[in-house]
């Protein structure tokens, strides 16, 4: 597979480092002298000197044959401009994307990014399942659908403990995606799986049905 990275700051050059362990084609590229130099002095000939966003550079970088294209330089702009000419002039599949306000979000799905990554949402999704006495976690969205996964707490004296999946009546549009029990034990959900104390349930629905999920699975015996 060939990746190329628009940005090689932290977050860049530690995934060209892993994705380059990984056996893939890597290229990033980099705009800054110095920091493009600084990598290719640890890791070699994978960095490309030059601005990510512009089409005559990420034709030099080949982008006509890229699988991917990450962008995730410290500006939004450039990050959305790279992912579009990578798309729209090369036809590059995949494009991700850092975005680094959160407000920005919605215009790059709306412009097609097919990956859109926030920084302070991943933070804030931690804060809320480690801090928040929520039993419901938002995780992420998932790409190109109005679903997005989200982590239920099943609670020791909830009505579903010992009941089977396959005799929940779950919301419209809602699949269980996998089961971790209270050993860390992660399983792709069975129909005849009986739900356990403490188990953490990883559902993909639509935000319609946070609340009906919720009670289904967190609801106490009477």
């Amino acid at each position: 597979m060939y990746i190329i990275i628009v940005g090689c700051g932290k977050v860049g050059y530690y995934l060209l480092k892993a994705l380059t362990n990984a056996e893939h084609e890597v290229l990033a590229i980099e705009q800054d002298p110095l920091r493009h130099a600084k990598v290719v002095e640890e890791l070699g000939s994978v960095a490309l000197s030059g601005d990510g966003s512009e089409v005559a550079v990420l034709a030099e970088a080949g982008a006509n044959r890229a699988d991917v294209l990450i962008a995730v330089t410290g500006h939004d702009e450039d990050n959305l401009v790279a992912c579009q000419v990578a798309k729209h002039r090369f036809n590059v599949k995949k494009t991700i994307a850092l975005v680094n306000d959160p407000s920005d979000e919605p215009l790059f799905k709306s412009l097609g990014v097919d990956v859109v990554v926030s920084h302070t949402n991943t933070i804030l999704a931690h804060v809320e399942g480690e801090l928040s006495e929520q039993s419901l976690v938002h995780m992420m969205p998932l790409p190109r659908t109005k679903l997005r996964l989200v982590g239920i707490h099943v609670p020791p004296d909830a009505e579903v403990v010992g009941k089977p999946l396959h005799e929940l009546v779950l919301p419209t549009n809602t699949l269980i995606s996998l089961v971790v029990n209270r050993r860390g034990q992660a399983h792709i959900p069975a129909p005849g799986q009986l739900i356990e104390s403490f188990d953490e349930i990883i559902i993909a629905s639509p935000p319609e049905a946070d609340a009906e999920l919720e009670a289904l699975f967190t609801r106490v015996r009477q």
